[in-house]
C-alpha cells in the first residue's frame, strides 16, 4: 500500500468529528506533506517511537500509540500470567498528549489483562526506569519526547532489568506490532473504569520518597565538609525535574538557591524557552539573567523529562561560561574519583563506562585513579548494559555518562537522570567551595593536569524522507572514501562499527584516530533527522585546540556535503 493510499484508508476509517481526520482533509492536494505523514510507519526500535504529533502513520497519535501498545501488550502475553500480573508502569512528561497517551496505555493494557502501574502526574524517566525494578515489573513505558522541539511527542519501552528494551527485545516487540492492524485490532478499556476496578494502580507519594532516597544515597561528601550556603540556581524548562531536584536540594540542606519561577510548571509549549534542550546555550538565558541578580556560582538545567542535566559555571571575570556534556562529564568523573578517594570508599576494582563518540580524556581521569573506562554504544541501553556483565566480574560501577548531557550515577536507575547528576555536581562545587576553588577552576586544574581537549560537536539537520536519504548517502561516500589525512594531520587508525568492533555491537560508526592523539566521529542520529559529528582536538593549549577542532570540522564536512 503506497502513502496516498494509507492516506485515504485513514479518511475512510477515522469518524467524522475526529480532529486526525479534519487534519487529514486540510491536505487534500498537499501531496509532499501527505507523504512526509504516510511513505513508513513510525518506527519502532530501542530508542522506541517519537515523531511530531499529528495525523498519520509516521506522526505520534493515538492509533499509533495504540498499536504500538497493543502490540506490546501482546508481546508480554507471550511470556504467560507470572509477566502479566507483574505488569508495566507508565509515566509521562508535560508534553501536548503525553496525559492521555500514558491513560489510553494503561487501558489498553488492562484491556489485555496485563496489570498496570502510573503515576498520577508527570514523573522524571529516571524515576520510571527505577521503578521498573523497584516494582518488579515485566516491563516500563514513558510517554516523552526528551528534549525535542514541542511539536513532537514519543513512547520509549523498557524492559525487566530497568534498561531501555534491548535490540533482541525490540525486534520481539517490533513483529508483534507490525502484525497489529491500529484500526480494528487493538483492544481497549476506560482509564478510569480500570483504576476502580484495580485493573489500572495509581502509585502513592512513597514511591516518589523511595526513588529520592535512592538518588541521596549516592552522595559522597555532605555536611560540615561541603559548603551548603554556595549560591545555585536550578532551572527545569518547565518540566518533569522540578519538584523532585528542589526536593533533593531541600533534603539535601542547600540554603541559598533559587528556580527560575517562569520555568517551575509545566508548560507544553515551553513558551519561555523554545526549544528546551539543556544543551543548547540559548536555554540558559533566564537562568543567567537570575544568577547575575542573585550572584550564582552554577546554573544548572535539566530538560522536560528530567533525564538530560547542563551547567554553566561563573569563570573569573564574572561571566557564566555553558559546558558542553563532556566537559560536566570531566568534573564528575574527577569529583566522584577523588571524593572516593578522600573519603576512603576508592574501590580496588572500579568501573565507569562511557559511550564510543564521549572524549577520552575522561578516561585518563579514571586510569590516574586506577578505575578502568570501559565503552559502548550511545544510549543508556547501552551503557548500562554493560553493568551486569561488569559487576559479574567483580567490578563495582562508579559511573556511566555520554557526551549528551546524560549520566547515571547509581547503577540501580538504569537510565540518564538529571537528579542524581544535579546533586553530584551542586554537592562538587560546595565541596570545592569550602577548598576555596569553584568548579571553573577545578575545569581548568583538570586541562592542565591531562592535557587541553577542545570538544565540538556539531551536526546537520536534514529532515524528512529526502533528508534521511542524503544522510545514508553520506555514511556510504565516507565509508568508502576513507581519508587518510585530516587538518594536515594523518590518520593513524580507522573503527567501523558497522559490523561490530570487539565487544562493541554493530553500529553505523565511523570513528578516526589523527597522529597527534586528536579524533573524530560520524554516526546518524537514531532519534533525530541529523547526521551528528564529533571532534576531539588536543592542543598547546585550549586555543590552539580549539582552532584545529575547527579546522577537522571544515574538512570533514566538506566532505559530507559534497554527497547530494
Amino acid at each position: 500500500m503506497d502513502y496516498m493510499q494509507k492516506y485515504e484508508l485513514w479518511l475512510q476509517k477515522l469518524p467524522d468529528g475526529d480532529p486526525l481526520k479534519q487534519q487529514l482533509l486540510d491536505l487534500k492536494g498537499n501531496d509532499k506533506e501527505i507523504k512526509e505523514r504516510f511513505y513508513q510507519d513510525l518506527s519502532f526500535g530501542t530508542a522506541g517511537l517519537r515523531g511530531k504529533v499529528g495525523a498519520g502513520t509516521n506522526m505520534m497519535n493515538f492509533y499509533t500509540v495504540g498499536k504500538a501498545t497493543q502490540g506490546i501488550a501482546d508481546y508480554i502475553r507471550g511470556y504467560g500470567p507470572k509477566a502479566m500480573e507483574r505488569g508495566v508502569v507508565i509515566a509521562h512528561d508535560p508534553r501536548h498528549f503525553s496525559r492521555e497517551f500514558s491513560q489510553l496505555t494503561a487501558g489498553i493494557l488492562a484491556a489485555n489483562g496485563i496489570k498496570a502501574y502510573v503515576f498520577p502526574d508527570l514523573r522524571p524517566t529516571p524515576e520510571l526506569a527505577y521503578m521498573v525494578t523497584r516494582l518488579d515489573c515485566i516491563a516500563g513505558i514513558n510517554i516523552t519526547a526528551s528534549h525535542n522541539p514541542r511539536d513532537y511527542n514519543g513512547y520509549k519501552a523498557y524492559w525487566e532489568d530497568g534498561c531501555q528494551v534491548s535490540s533482541t527485545v525490540a525486534d520481539g516487540m517490533t513483529e508483534k506490532i507490525n502484525a497489529v492492524d491500529l484500526f480494528s485490532d487493538v483492544k481497549k478499556y476506560d482509564f478510569d473504569k480500570a483504576v476502580q476496578e484495580g485493573k489500572v494502580v495509581v502509585l502513592g507519594p512513597q514511591y516518589d520518597r523511595d526513588y529520592l532516597d535512592l538518588v541521596e544515597s549516592m552522595a559522597i561528601h555532605g555536611g560540615d565538609e561541603i559548603d551548603l550556603d554556595i549560591p545555585l540556581v536550578f532551572t527545569p524548562l518547565n518540566g518533569a525535574a522540578s519538584i523532585p531536584f528542589t526536593t533533593m536540594l531541600q533534603d539535601r540542606g542547600f540554603r541559598n538557591w533559587q528556580i527560575v519561577e517562569i520555568q517551575k510548571d509545566p508548560d507544553p509549549n515551553f513558551t519561555s524557552v523554545g526549544y528546551p534542550n539543556p544543551e543548547d546555550p540559548k536555554a540558559f538565558r533566564m537562568s543567567e539573567e537570575l544568577g547575575r541578580e542573585f550572584g550564582a556560582e552554577l546554573l544548572m538545567a535539566c530538560d522536560p523529562d528530567g533525564d538530560r542535566f547542563a551547567i554553566e559555571l561563573r569563570n573569573d571575570k564574572g561571566e557564566y561560561i555553558p559546558l558542553n556534556g563532556n566537559q560536566t562529564g570531566y568534573l564528575l568523573v574527577n569529583y566522584i574519583l577523588e571524593a572516593h578517594k578522600t573519603a576512603g570508599t576508592l574501590p580496588a576494582k572500579g568501573a565507569m563506562v562511557k559511550s564510543i563518540v564521549t572524549s577520552t580524556l575522561s578516561s585518563d581521569i579514571a586510569r590516574s585513579y586506577g578505575v578502568e573506562m570501559f565503552e559502548s554504544l550511545t544510549g543508556f541501553k547501552n551503557i548500562c548494559g554493560r553493568y551486569p556483565g561488569l559487576i559479574e566480574r567483580g567490578y563495582q560501577i562508579l559511573f556511566g555518562y555520554e557526551e549528551s548531557v546524560g549520566y547515571a550515577a547509581c547503577p540501580l536507575i538504569r537510565d540518564k537522570d538529571g537528579i542524581s547528576a544535579g546533586m553530584l555536581v551542586a554537592e562538587a562545587a560546595a565541596y570545592y567551595r569550602k577548598e576555596g576553588k569553584t568548579l571553573w577552576n577545578v575545569l581548568n586544574e583538570i586541562y592542565q593536569k591531562y592535557g587541553y581537549c577542545a570538544e565540538f560537536e556539531p551536526n546537520m539537520i536534514l529532515e524528512g524522507l529526502e533528508g534521511a536519504g542524503r544522510i545514508k548517502r553520506m555514511m556510504s561516500f565516507v565509508r568508502n572514501n576513507l581519508p587518510t589525512e585530516v587538518a594536515g594531520l594523518k590518520v593513524t587508525k580507522v573503527i567501523d562499527y558497522i559490523n561490530g568492533y570487539e565487544d562493541i555491537p554493530a553500529s553505523n560508526v565511523l570513528r578516526f584516530f589523527l597522529s597527534d592523539g586528536s579524533w573524530f566521529a560520524i554516526r546518524p542520529s537514531g532519534t533525530e533527522p541529523k547526521i551528528k559529528f564529533y571532534f576531539y582536538a588536543r592542543g598547546k593549549d585550549y586555543d590552539s585546540a580549539w582552532e584545529l577542532a575547527h579546522r577537522l570540522k571544515d574538512d570533514i564536512y566538506a566532505l559530507a556535503e559534497s554527497v547530494e
